[in-house]
């Protein structure tokens, strides 16, 4: 129940007075459904400090056990935000009754700075998301507020998450997999460069001692320094070994199907390194009963020639074929494919990436379509871009065919 001056006045229409009323309804029939009532007043970083301190303390005395405090559109900065949870704190006379919680947007760049303010406040409850995940700018990050927390306890003092950190690298990876939301590089704990080193000097300083610019240690997040590298000659069992110490669990049909993937690739790739692993596994957990599989294609392009693609597909046991030209060899594919299946799909989002370093690295492509006027999410890997994106085409075109 919101309590700025701007909700009650554009959004609810109502006086003070009335929303503490509904404020006090909303908790009582809460409290007749279940024993633990959590109260949020929204957008409570912009509201009067006197209303607030009411509408607190008679939920509170209608049954509210935790009282949130949300910065609803990341307005507030962190002094601001040690503040209003310190007044709270002095100036709710009931607030012993229920624990405070913290919600901050990230809508200014400050969602972990504000949540950390809260809790050095008196909070003892944040409300974050896996990557920082959200609603507009995102929330703030888990795992930047627990590896604050456990890392600066001189800051914290006592305090502590029961959160097992070794789990947060591969849980950031299974959340960007199933959401389609890229972690940047430069990501602080989960970024692919977050442990990375490139200055000499620096470089150099970490080999003697860690200590010198590293003030976590990679495997509290679950980052392991050491790679068993498998090749074409792998055998299964050793696969399926490699995929359980990264985390991954298949059953048997889906690792058997990742093992024939995995063969694939290997025939293209000398070395095979986690983060190959890590993306086969993935994409088997998160694929779908495909109704369209990709059977072969073939590619003609460069400056001089318009770019001219062949694709051949199979749905339901059949092989089809469409052939089409483009701007450039991706467009040309991609059209083939709407040829064959009969979609007049608009690309909406297209994302390339190396999985690991090297000439013949695996890529990965994510893309939505916007198809009938919904979006779909697709993703492919392969050592080969093109195939990769074909890949990804078809994993959105198949997501169509469920619905």
């Amino acid at each position: 129940m919101a309590t700025s001056k701007i909700h009650l006045k554009y959004k609810f229409k109502k006086a003070e007075d009335e929303i503490l009323r509904l404020a006090i309804d909303a908790v009582r029939l809460g409290r007749k459904l279940c024993h633990d009532i959590e109260f949020s007043p929204e957008d409570a970083t912009r509201s009067e400090k006197d209303f607030l301190y009411r509408v607190i303390e008679s939920v509170i005395k209608a049954g509210a056990k935790t009282i949130n405090i949300p910065d609803t559109t990341g307005y507030t900065y962190p002094q601001e935000m040690y503040s209003l949870v310190d007044d709270i704190r002095n100036n709710v006379p009931n607030i012993d009754k229920a624990v405070i919680a913290v919600h901050c947007h990230d809508d200014l760049g400050m969602a972990v700075a504000n949540s950390l303010s809260g809790i050095l406040a008196g909070a003892r409850q944040a409300h974050c998301t896996i990557n920082g995940i959200g609603e507009r700018a995102g929330n703030a990050s888990l795992e930047e507020i627990v590896m604050a927390v456990k890392t600066r306890k001189d800051v914290f003092g006592g305090l502590y998450t029961d959160i097992n950190t070794k789990e947060i690298f591969s849980t950031s990876r299974m959340i960007s997999n199933l959401t389609d939301f890229v972690v940047p590089p430069n990501k602080a704990i989960v970024g692919r460069n977050a442990f990375s080193h490139e200055s000499g000097i620096h470089q150099d300083a970490v080999l003697k001692k860690r200590i010198t610019y590293e003030i976590m240690d990679p495997h509290d997040v679950g980052i392991s320094s050491s790679q068993l590298i498998l090749g074409k000659h792998s055998g299964r069992h050793a696969f399926n070994d490699r995929l359980k110490a990264l985390g991954f669990c298949l059953n048997e049909e889906k690792l058997n199907k990742a093992f024939i993937r995995f063969k694939e690739i290997a025939d293209k790739k000398k070395n095979i390194f986690d983060d190959d692993l890590r993306i086969i596994a993935e994409d088997e957990i998160r694929t779908i009963k495909p109704l369209w599989g990709l059977i072969s294609f073939e590619v003609t392009s460069g400056t001089k020639i318009n770019p001219r693609a062949n694709v051949f597909l199979s749905k339901k046991g059949k092989v089809v074929s469409g052939i089409s030209c483009g701007d450039g060899p991706v467009d040309a594919v991609f059209k083939a494919i709407d040829k064959i299946t009969g979609y007049n799909a608009r690309l909406d989002d297209f994302r390339l990436e190396a999985v690991t370093a090297g000439k013949d690295a695996l890529g990965q492509v994510s893309l939505k379509l916007k198809i009938r006027n919904k979006i779909f999410s697709g993703r492919g890997a392969s050592t080969d871009i093109i195939e990769a994106a074909i890949r990804a085409y078809l994993d959105a075109v198949n997501r169509l065919e469920l619905k």
